[in-house]
């Protein structure tokens, strides 16, 4: 039976959101797909989506976390297009049950050097999306945070993807260990993993799994985000010290802003900044206004948060919902 696209007032059904394990790059790597497409290879053509939205997380990486707006993007795309939150590499085990896909075979596929690392993590993103994602669908890419970075990074080392837009919402792009947070994080990161490690592990490895599960079914529900896949991850020794390492890189190699990258693809990006961002203050939003006046740069003005998963999903997507109404005539 074709997908249609539907409506919200016309259905209260329930969204569905389905979790996969697959290999990529040598690596587990969690994905969760919104929407009823869980593979668009084996999908007939007639029912293929011709765009696939794909978020590109902040670290850390937890996707469960980017659940409610993912589902909100959905709803208020009118269910037409699938959208995919991957994991950071090493930012998530899979639980013991869960089977693991295979990656189809890859003429370029090779094992990703560090791949825990910054540039490992833009190789695995653009390994998920050569072997995944079928050439003739079409790509809006969602970058928060760090994950900004990455799209950059994919959009420069493969132009043959068909990426259509890219999204950049509070972009930590350039000056990292400068800005007001990343003053107190450089130093942090430095030595904060090996702290990681040690309490991580006299800590949180003997605790009980379901000790670990209350605490965050508590958390979730101080934060009042509501998400089907608890994300165990958030007590996981071995995670957290991947996202402390990958923190230490981006303090140490997000420096000066890829303007080279952002002239050539200027017409397929928006940025979006907060205006109480302490990891890309306003100064960053002003003094790319000026480098590039006739780019799609704008600042927010519901002062929604840099980590806007929390509490303000439903506000971020509508403000990309928008847009894409506004632009489907590209699709």
């Amino acid at each position: 039976m074709p997908h249609t696209c539907k409506m919200d007032s016309e259905t209260k059904e329930e969204i569905p959101v389905h979790e996969e394990f697959v290999l990529c790059g040598g690596v587990e790597t969690q994905v969760l797909k919104c929407g009823p497409w869980t593979d668009l290879f084996n999908e007939q053509s007639v029912n293929r989506p011709k765009l696939l939205i794909v978020i590109i997380p902040g670290n850390p990486g937890f996707s469960p976390f980017y659940v409610p707006f993912a589902k909100a993007l959905f709803s208020l795309t009118n269910r037409c297009f699938p959208v995919w939150t991957i994991t950071h590499a090493g930012h998530a085990l899979a639980p013991e049950d869960k089977k693991i896909v295979p990656t189809l075979k890859d003429p370029n596929a090779q094992e990703i050097k560090d791949i825990y690392g910054l540039h490992g993590q833009i190789e695995h993103k653009l390994a998920f999306l050569r072997t995944h994602v079928p050439k003739e669908v079409k790509l809006l890419l969602i970058g928060h945070s760090i994950g900004s970075y990455i799209a950059l990074q994919i959009l420069k080392c493969a132009p043959e993807l068909p990426v259509i837009h890219t999204f950049l919402l509070f972009p930590t792009i350039e000056r990292m260990s400068e800005s007001p947070n990343g003053r107190i994080a450089t130093p942090l990161l430095c030595w904060f993993r090996y702290v990681l490690y040690v309490t991580g592990y006299l800590i949180l490895k003997p605790c009980p799994e379901k000790i670990k599960s209350l605490l965050i079914r508590m958390g979730l529900q101080v934060m009042n985000l509501k998400t089907e896949f608890l994300p165990m991850n958030i007590l996981q020794p071995f995670c957290l010290a991947n996202a402390a390492y990958l923190g230490g890189q981006e303090m140490m190699q997000v420096v000066k802003r890829d303007d080279e990258v952002i002239k050539e693809h200027l017409s397929k990006l928006t940025f979006y900044y907060g205006t109480t961002d302490r990891w890309c203050p306003v100064k960053y939003y002003e003094d790319i206004r000026k480098d590039f006046p006739e780019g799609d740069i704008r600042l927010c003005e519901k002062k929604i948060p840099h980590a806007f998963i929390l509490r303000f999903g439903q506000e971020m997507a509508g403000v990309v919902a928008d847009w894409l109404k506004d632009n489907l005539s590209k699709i």
